[in-house]
């Protein structure tokens, strides 16, 4: 059941709140003012009410709406994991007057990292939403001016070789057998652990790299064959114990049915993108396929992609491209994480169209680099009502074209555009935008969006009113 708004005091809460009176926080103190909206409150309330059937009238007293969206918003304020808010909490009484928790006993890391889940895509888009028409009731944001870019945010996974997928691969398909075998009745199967032989083969895979002549070669190709040949066995066991659990010929025994069920739905979870794995390591080893379409990069966050943005200190990066707009005073007004390694080209229509959507008109002044330049996408932007548009030509320019970019008003788009590349620096670094350590596809959407909530709240309590 969802947590009561309305709580009653404690009989022995005076010393609390009278220690509480003498704390303030240059930072928390604003961003309370800004959390004290019913709507936002209310949409944290529907996401508590999808947790279970009947969450909204039944079952024990969970975290309370409004607690939850304050932890979310001091989580990724301070940059802490599930176990450092709670220590934190416990710890804290400015923590816990702004979480509201005030002298309640503090739930356990795994409740805040299972109510965080609770929020879904439109959950998050609500909150963002409501949180921008905020700014605008405050007129903090106007939505004359648009500034937008793109950056790589990193999933949280190890570097992607051949080599150390298929070990993944073994490791995790060998844990869900045991874990069956374990669970089932007698007559199962052996199940062996080449834990100790992938071992030794990345060992011969890493020493073998390290040789750049046709010896060299040739100990790699035979040091992936066995890692592959011991991936294929595995894998042909872990199918033929999917079809012996679907016949009945496999049966679990009564207390391990939910283990041996959630093994069986990871088997069948894993297995397609183990086989991906290694048909993209037989094309690049032994076939010469250098650009293998939709490579994955891990097992366990499939939805990474490679990612080339010209760095030269990190030419590729693993994760996923989002795509942030800036307004007035800070403020980030849209996100999305794109499908894919999209081009900034194709990222300028969205930008304008959520504007729009947003603010109810087009931007007075529109800026970005010069990777989103394209002669359509100016047409584009002058069609759907932008006054200025500030995007730098690439290559060799005409006469009135490097007349157009050397006029006052396109210099200072230029100059306010540029104010987007500390902005992303500061959700990457202070923010902890850098890597998302949400599990998932939704996860990394959801970090994401967590992360602009706690920017957007401190840019709206520094600007102020007005």
């Amino acid at each position: 059941m969802i947590g009561r708004l309305q709580r009653q005091a404690s009989l022995f809460g005076f010393a609390f709140f009278k220690e509480l009176a003498a704390l303030q926080d240059p930072t928390l103190s604003p961003i309370d003012l800004l959390l004290e909206d019913p709507e936002l409150v209310a949409i944290c309330s529907r996401a508590l009410a999808t947790r279970r059937q009947r969450s909204t009238d039944f079952g024990r007293s969970t975290i309370a709406p409004d607690r939850l969206l304050r932890s979310v918003v001091l989580k990724h304020l301070k940059g802490w994991s599930f176990r450092g808010l709670e220590q934190e909490l416990r710890a804290n009484l400015l923590y816990r007057r702004f979480t509201r928790f005030y002298e309640d006993p503090i739930p356990d890391h795994t409740v805040f990292s299972r109510l965080f889940g609770l929020f879904g895509t439109e959950g998050l888009q609500a909150l963002h939403a409501q949180v921008i028409a905020k700014a605008r009731a405050l007129s903090i944001a106007t939505g004359q001016c648009l500034r937008t870019d793109t950056t790589a945010v990193e999933t949280n996974i190890h570097h992607p070789s051949d080599s150390s997928l298929l070990a993944d691969s073994l490791r995790v398909l060998t844990r869900s057998l045991k874990r069956i075998s374990a669970g089932c009745r007698e007559g199962g199967w052996k199940v062996v652990d080449h834990a100790r032989a992938a071992k030794y083969r990345l060992l011969e895979i890493a020493r073998a790299a390290r040789l750049l002549n046709e010896t060299g070669q040739q100990r790699l190709k035979k040091s992936y064959g066995r890692l592959l040949r011991l991936t294929r066995a595995v894998r042909l066991q872990a199918g033929e114990v999917l079809a012996r659990l679907k016949s009945g010929e496999l049966s679990a025994r009564p207390e391990a049915v939910s283990r041996v069920l959630r093994q069986e739905a990871w088997l069948r979870h894993y297995l397609p993108l183990v086989e991906r794995v290694m048909a993209q390591t037989q094309a690049r080893l032994f076939q010469a396929e250098r650009h293998y379409p939709e490579k994955i990069l891990s097992l366990f966050e499939a939805h990474s992609v490679v990612i080339r943005k010209g760095k030269p200190h990190k030419p590729n990066e693993f994760g996923r491209l989002v795509r942030l707009d800036e307004v007035e005073k800070g403020i980030v007004s849209g996100y999305e994480v794109a499908a894919g390694n999209r081009a900034d080209q194709q990222q300028w229509a969205p930008a304008l169209e959520h504007h729009i959507a947003l603010f109810g008109r087009a931007p007075w002044l529109a800026a970005a680099d010069r990777g989103y330049w394209s002669a359509e996408n100016e047409r584009l932007a002058a069609a759907m009502g932008v006054h200025q548009v500030v995007l730098p030509g690439r290559g060799p320019l005409s006469a009135e074209r490097a007349a157009r970019e050397k006029k006052r008003w396109f210099k200072r788009g230029q100059a306010w555009r540029a104010g987007i590349e500390p902005r992303i620096a500061t959700l990457k670094h202070r923010f902890g935008m850098k890597r998302a350590f949400y599990k998932g596809e939704v996860g990394f959407e959801r970090y994401v969006a967590f992360c602009v909530l706690a920017h957007n709240l401190v840019a709206m309590s520094r600007a102020g009113p007005g």
